[in-house]
């Protein structure tokens, strides 16, 4: 069966192309040696499954027979047979459209799942107020960037980033998070997983076998490093962190030294030391980094140890994670062998326009006016569940708490009736390494993802599920 493309060309001098761009339509058609029948049953079909939506206008008969290296007559019998079958409409001096149809109504019982799988509240962790994002600013910037920027930019950028964007970050990240940052070392990627999982081919291809993990951590994340070749190794974690000593014999470790994801405690001195001291690679995930709220924020692991240690961070928490926007610092010995893993990374435009935002000072003015919008709701939340004598844990930074709960299957319970209340959680027994002991249950609280109109409701809502 000949695959066949045919546009419409709206090449018939002036009148034509008035609406040409509105009108013009390109039809990639499956024809036969019946070329009639065939085209009648092509056409029928796009209609039929939404491919040409309605109001769409087709090609003329005289341009989609030329196209098609049929007889006029041919395509105009079609045309009128799709007419008269309610598919087309025809007008004298309007051509022929997909005609409008009403949209059948879904079947109830994917209605009924449609509405259990997308809850109206939602307070797992892991995303922002993505109303946050300061969109006017970030088109101004976008403007600026592309009013001055030279056109040989918009190529195709270097695999490791742009050098402006890395020069920015070094000075930022210098600034902000004390790491020891040489643009050269800085290599920019598309979030977080992007990055851990070029670090972790890497790792496998310098002969890394063992990667060490949180015992508790995002999912995820250990299979994009199972997924690599590297076997996982589970690392205690208690109230001071990550138990380093148990990553002995293991190859990297991935860690959450600043606010240890979920559980939210931050790594102890004398573990810092510990890890910095450690002989194997770290990857430090500052997931969060920039947002505590009680005292100043921890600095990055990676300033004590810039020869061992991996810096990831990235703009999906303090922008939007849809800009696939983030940044690793590497050591020397693993520079070529991550730039050797490197395939697409992010759009040059974005980093252009990241580059500037953090330049001229719009960055550090989002992450204060975020900064304070969170410690305001994570303030409402520690008041709300207060007021029915509970407390949580791991709240001196981040976008989530810990609540816990006496046991496993109260947790599941608690979810369980969030759910038929329109209301999404997360518990700790989603973030635990399969096979490890349940040493602890309760919920992640993410309080940054709600809109603000919708925040207070959610917290009505939650305090409901855990009163009843």
């Amino acid at each position: 069966m000949a695959e066949i493309w045919a546009k419409s060309a709206a090449e018939g001098g002036p009148r034509a192309a008035a609406g040409a761009a509105k009108a013009s339509v390109d039809l990639h058609l499956d024809l036969g040696t019946r070329v009639r029948r065939d085209l009648e049953a092509a056409l029928r079909e796009a209609v039929r499954t939404g491919r040409l939506g309605p109001g769409t206008r087709l090609p003329s008969s005289r341009a989609l027979a030329a196209d098609l290296g049929l007889a006029r007559n041919t395509v105009a019998e079609v045309y009128s047979q799709l007419v008269a079958e309610g598919w087309l409409t025809a007008r004298t001096g309007s051509g022929t459209s997909v005609a409008e149809r009403r949209a059948a109504d879904p079947a109830p019982g994917l209605l009924a799942r449609s509405e259990v799988a997308v809850p109206r509240y939602d307070l797992r962790p892991g995303v922002p107020d993505l109303s946050a994002f300061p969109a006017g600013a970030w088109l101004a910037t976008a403007r600026k960037v592309l009013a001055s920027a030279p056109r040989q930019l918009l190529g195709y950028p270097d695999p490791r980033g742009l050098p402006q964007l890395r020069a920015v970050l070094a000075g930022y990240l210098a600034r902000a998070r004390g790491v020891a940052a040489d643009p050269g070392r800085i290599v920019i990627c598309a979030g977080f997983a992007h990055g851990l999982a070029v670090t972790c081919a890497a790792l496998h291809a310098a002969g890394a076998a063992t990667l060490a993990v949180e015992a508790y951590g995002h999912q995820a994340h250990r299979d994009l490093a199972q997924a690599q070749g590297l076997r996982l190794r589970p690392l205690p974690v208690d109230g001071s962190g990550a138990v380093i000593g148990d990553a002995a014999g293991a190859d990297a470790a991935l860690l959450t030294p600043a606010h240890q994801f979920p559980l939210g405690v931050t790594l102890h001195p004398q573990r810092r030391r510990e890890a910095a001291r450690w002989g194997g690679v770290v990857i430090e995930d500052d997931y969060d980094g920039e947002f505590r709220y009680d005292r100043q924020p921890v600095g990055a692991l990676q300033a004590l140890a810039p020869d061992h240690v991996v810096y990831a961070g990235t703009a999906s928490k303090s922008l939007a994670p849809t800009l696939r926007l983030g940044w690793l610092v590497v050591p020397p010995k693993l520079l070529d062998a991550v730039a050797a893993q490197l395939t697409a990374g992010p759009s040059g435009l974005d980093q252009l326009i990241l580059a500037e935002f953090i330049d001229s000072g719009g960055y550090d003015r989002q992450i204060r006016r975020t900064r304070l919008a969170y410690r305001r709701r994570r303030d409402r939340l520690a008041a709300a569940l207060r007021g029915q004598g509970r407390d949580i844990t791991g709240i001196a930074a981040g976008l989530h708490a810990v609540l816990d709960v006496p046991r496993a299957e109260g947790e599941r319970q608690l979810i369980a009736r969030a759910a038929r209340h329109g209301l999404a959680l997360q518990g700790l027994e989603s973030f635990r390494v399969p096979g490890t002991s349940a040493d602890r249950a309760g919920l992640v609280i993410g309080y940054g993802h709600p809109p603000e109109h919708a925040y207070t409701t959610a917290l009505a809502r939650l305090c409901a599920v855990l009163d009843s």
